[in-house]
């Protein structure tokens, strides 16, 4: 497991935890998933063109 899949799978992780559907998180709206989510598009597209 390479740097790379290490990065997307805590990444997929803090979305989900990010998403307002948890008590913690209602207040926060859509912005931190929403960051969160454009992190993961361009770590996936650097992984997918091997740069990471």
């Amino acid at each position: 497991m390479g740097i790379g899949t290490i990065l997307i799978i805590i990444l997929i992780i803090l979305l989900v935890g990010g998403l307002p559907v948890f008590p913690h998180s209602r207040s926060w709206g859509y912005g931190p998933s929403g960051i969160i989510g454009t992190i993961l598009v361009i770590l996936l597209i650097l992984v997918l063109l091997g740069r990471i």
